[in-house]
């Protein structure tokens, strides 16, 4: 019998505790995962009812990607790709935050926590549940945004070749794989948020500290990355390689930041989920 178990009742197994559809249930029954979800419906819609509202105003502003406007229009994988593009630098950052800061903070704040524990739950049995359906919810999220945006947009604006500044236009079906590279890339990149989100979220009781500290230091990460002072310094920031995903839609295909910003944010996401059970493992949990 294993030493975990000495003294259980009979028939107590710690890996039969919190099962994976228990917890992706009760998190589901939340309002802030209705109106997440619900929010990466709507936001497609939203954009494609403004572009009715359009003047006909030809002017979307100069810089490298003022073609994803102009194009946003003419197929609905173009106005998939422009929706990805305006969400992959806060929306998405946040909505990830979200899943993965308020899963243990929030049970705290409850003060549920304990009891769960009481169960008893094995605390790294806990953590990995919540980890695995955090990362659920926000990978649906993810696909939610982009599929409704394909759907929304095929339906309005037909399926037509995929078009950007940084590429030759791409036949559909090769657009599409193109698109589907770059949302398995943005979350590579978006386990950086979570991994940092999940620290916080076992550090305190304020499920909105974890979720709003998490992307506070995003948005500091992608401040400092901006001043090129710090040269050779910037490439290890988290944010560095955020929008390497650019170089998947070029003609050809460029990999090398890809690759680089993948193991960075692996690496990232690995020593925060790390520490995170450290700490939790650890905690003398009293709420």
């Amino acid at each position: 019998m294993s030493t975990s178990t000495v003294g259980a009742a009979p028939g107590y197994r710690p890996s039969a505790t919190l099962p994976f559809v228990a917890e992706f249930r009760r998190q589901a029954a939340r309002r802030r995962t209705q109106l997440a979800l619900g929010f990466m419906v709507l936001l497609p819609l939203i954009i494609l009812i403004a572009f009715q509202f359009d003047s006909g105003d030809d002017d979307n502003g100069g810089g490298e990607f003022a073609s994803l406007v102009s194009f946003a229009t003419s197929g609905g994988l173009n106005f998939t790709l422009f929706t990805i593009f305006v969400s992959a630098s806060f929306l998405l950052v946040v909505v990830v935050a979200l899943f993965f800061g308020d899963t243990v903070a929030s049970e705290a704040s409850w003060g549920s926590l304990r009891y769960l524990l009481a169960v008893p739950v094995p605390r790294a049995r806990l953590l990995t549940v919540k980890l695995l359906v955090a990362a659920a919810y926000s990978g649906l999220a993810l696909l939610l945004l982009a599929g409704t945006a394909l759907a929304a947009g095929t339906l309005r604006y037909g399926w037509s070749p995929l078009r950007s500044m940084v590429a030759a236009e791409l036949p559909p079906g090769q657009g599409l794989l193109r698109l589907l590279a770059v949302l398995g890339y943005l979350a590579v990149v978006l386990l950086v948020v979570a991994g940092l989100a999940f620290l916080l979220s076992v550090s305190t009781d304020a499920a909105l500290g974890a979720v709003g500290g998490a992307v506070l230091l995003w948005i500091l990460s992608s401040i400092l990355d901006q001043i090129t002072a710090l040269g050779g310094l910037r490439a290890f920031l988290p944010t560095h390689f955020s929008t390497a995903w650019l170089g998947l839609l070029s003609t050809p295909v460029q990999t090398d930041d890809v690759v680089r910003g993948a193991v960075s944010s692996i690496s990232y996401a690995t020593l925060f989920w790390a520490l995170a059970y450290w700490r939790f493992t650890r905690k003398d949990v009293t709420s």
